[in-house]
């Protein structure tokens, strides 16, 4: 069984471990692992250069979370961090002293960096970076290409971390712009994972800078509606909130309501040209269940919220089995 998910940072890693830990249980290879194919395709948007480091939030929260070595308090970064060099740094006055980096977590951003200032591409960069962890997940930015998010606001343009970090988006946005991303291509072994894909979901991610970069690059939409996998997807919002992050203050940039009805709608359904054949929302959200399945967008209502693996994977289970679901009227 090969599965594809589209992913960004924090909660889709949350998702990524439950749908590992839930395919070791029910496809076993024997050896701890699973026979299934698990591939995230993983925004790259939230990357940026700082102090002349590659910096990949979405890709390294992933990566350690799947590796066991994330901080789970602080919900990024790697457990039992020091940020010596940080303050240094900032002593030095330069880098950005709202956004301080662990020394462990500093590791792996220079040896990124090395990986790309000597011709080596993103896509490879992180292939090898975790080839040092048992992941269990086949990790490929979307894009080698830099298609950095910068955030339109009446204080100025800024870089998205800026505005996420800094602001905790506190100043209105106006909009988003990705660069590059008109000119950018999938990188290698993307358009595969999803054309070979048994089934695609949609992690609880940011609708508008995570998965929407991911849409964003030329080619992966496409490909997602040519795709005979079902592709489905995990509502972010859970009774008209935000799980994590400030993710409502994306979709009120972007005329979309904080509802796992309107997030739905907002991806829309296959069928239709959208993105969708499923969807599943949380119980309290259960009233939005017929009109989006009248949509075209098959839809579940079970409990979401990942407090722990367990609950974690059965979302993962139940995202897995709305695969399966008929289709609304077309």
């Amino acid at each position: 069984m090969k599965i594809t998910v589209l992913s960004g940072g924090v909660g889709g890693a949350r998702f990524l471990r439950g749908l590992r830990h839930h395919l070791r249980e029910v496809l076993p290879d024997g050896s701890g692992g699973t026979t299934a194919e698990v591939t995230a395709v993983v925004n790259t948007g939230d990357d940026m250069w700082l102090n002349s480091l590659r910096i990949a939030p979405d890709l390294d929260s992933i990566m350690y979370t799947l590796a066991g070595a994330n901080d789970e308090v602080r919900g990024w970064g790697r457990i039992g961090e020091t940020e010596r060099v940080s303050a240094e740094l900032n002593a030095y006055g330069i880098g950005w002293p709202w956004f301080t980096l662990g020394d462990l977590d500093l590791g792996t951003h220079i040896t990124r960096t090395h990986y790309l200032r000597t011709g080596v591409p993103l896509s490879e960069a992180t292939a090898r970076i975790t080839a040092r962890w048992d992941l269990g997940v086949t990790l490929l930015p979307v894009t080698d290409d830099e298609v950095e998010t910068q955030v339109v606001t009446d204080e100025g343009t800024m870089h998205f971390q800026e505005w996420w970090t800094r602001h905790r988006a506190a100043l209105a946005a106006r909009r988003f712009e990705q660069l590059n991303v008109g000119a950018a291509t999938p990188a290698p072994g993307v358009l595969e994972a999803i054309a070979h894909a048994d089934v695609i979901l949609v992690a609880p991610s940011n609708p508008v800078v995570s998965i929407g970069t991911i849409l964003g690059i030329p080619g992966i939409r496409a490909s997602l509606l040519g795709t005979s996998a079902r592709i489905v997807g995990v509502s972010p919002i859970i009774a008209g909130s935000v799980v994590r992050g400030m993710a409502d203050a994306c979709l009120t940039a972007i005329g979309v309501q904080t509802s796992a009805e309107a997030v739905a709608l907002h991806y829309g359904a296959r069928d239709s040209g959208g993105l969708l054949d499923a969807w599943l929302v949380d119980e309290t959200d259960a009233d939005s269940a017929a009109a989006l399945s009248a949509s075209g967008i098959a839809t579940r209502a079970v409990p979401l919220w990942m407090r722990d693996l367990d609950s974690s994977a059965q979302v993962a289970a139940d995202a897995l089995s709305a695969a399966s679901l008929p289709q609304g009227p077309r």
